[in-house]
């Protein structure tokens, strides 16, 4: 079991840089795959990227490669994800996911964990 809690979020204009934090409790925070998706009004929750319980792997949807970068930190048990040249049809509500498996599934169905996500808004 892990419990997830996002942070970072906020309001940025358009072509500005945040970074969300995903801190996890427990200890065995370094065997859980990692990744961010985010929900837009109205829209379903969508796969932005993943890492490997090591950070030797990553994966990211095409929308945001180039522009954002998923990392991890094992010993202070914390995700993070660094959005960069942010546009204004990205403002959702972010959330941080964990998995068992080697890489956190792109299908939201397939997560194990869920954090409650913290809100992005990008304004043109």
């Amino acid at each position: 079991q892990v419990q997830l809690v996002e942070s970072g979020g906020g309001l940025v204009q358009a072509g500005g840089s945040l970074r969300l934090s995903c801190a996890a409790s427990g200890r065995t925070f370094s065997r859980y795959a990692m990744g961010w998706f985010r929900q837009a009004p109205g829209k379903e929750r969508e796969f932005v990227a993943t890492i490997s319980w090591n950070g030797g792997r990553t994966i990211y949807a095409d929308s945001v490669k180039g522009r954002f970068t998923i990392s991890r930190d094992n010993a202070k048990n914390t995700a993070y994800l660094q959005m960069n040249s942010l546009k204004p049809e990205e403002t959702a509500v972010y959330y941080c996911a964990a998995d068992r498996s080697q890489l956190v599934p792109s299908l939201p169905d397939e997560v194990d964990y869920w954090g409650q996500g913290t809100q992005v808004t990008v304004s043109s």
